[in-house]
């Protein structure tokens, strides 16, 4: 689905964010990104999105080369990926439901379909009786299950996770990563960067470590090892 080939990217201040990366990720794996902050996991997933490009070296995306794809088609090829951040980025002043259907609204979808998806979407994260509070409502935790919702709401073939648990209790932790294995078992390929090594340790998944923008490890039922 994924495929690195050799790839390297060298910032204009002469900075290494990734040093001749070759890596392969599956349709329908679950594979953790781990390493230091500057390690080169950032831009990885920057790489995947488009919105960095290789100094040297292919990124694809099944057959496609990411980084020939014409800014028209752009946001088609945006839409296969849902993608969940540390800090949640609700619009705030839309409930629950309103931060989804807008999603959906965006990539085209009629009234009828972001009905009925939305409901579904927020029962599957268990906020079938939070779908008309606002951010500023909920918990941490009911916050990144929305961000999720959104995430999942057009079926996209990738799921980025970006440190998703950075800000979330033991709890919240545990519950969030759950939901991400059900996403994973129902047929999506998910991402997830993290620097928490109990997340690694209960997933028993694939570990991609990075080191000074490198792939130093990669292991298919690793742990943390830094």
């Amino acid at each position: 689905m994924i495929y690195f080939d050799n790839v390297s990217k060298i910032y204009d201040d002469r900075s290494v964010g990734l040093e001749e990366v070759t890596i392969k990720i599956e349709p329908n794996e679950f594979v953790s990104i781990v390493g230091h902050s500057g390690a080169g996991k950032t831009t990885l997933l920057k790489m995947i999105l488009a919105e960095e490009r290789p100094t040297s070296g292919t990124v694809f995306f099944e057959s496609t080369n990411i980084h020939e794809i014409n800014k028209k088609h752009m946001p088609d090829y945006r839409r296969k990926i849902g993608v969940i951040f540390q800090d949640y980025r609700l619009l705030p002043n839309k409930t629950a439901y309103e931060n989804i259907a807008f999603a959906m609204e965006v990539a085209g979808r009629d009234e009828d379909e972001i009905q009925a998806d939305v409901t579904h979407v927020l029962e599957l994260v268990g906020l079938g009786r939070k779908m008309w509070s606002f951010p500023h409502q909920l918990s941490g935790g009911e916050k990144q299950r929305v961000a999720i919702a959104r995430a999942i709401v057009n079926q996209p073939d990738l799921i980025i996770a970006d440190e998703p648990t950075g800000n979330l209790d033991p709890v919240n932790t545990f519950e969030v990563i759950q939901l991400f294995k059900k996403i994973n078992d129902l047929g999506t390929t998910v991402v997830l960067t993290t620097h928490n090594k109990g997340v690694i340790d209960s997933l028993g998944k694939r570990v991609i470590t990075m080191d000074e923008g490198k792939v130093i490890k990669d292991d298919k039922k690793g742990g943390y090892i830094l």
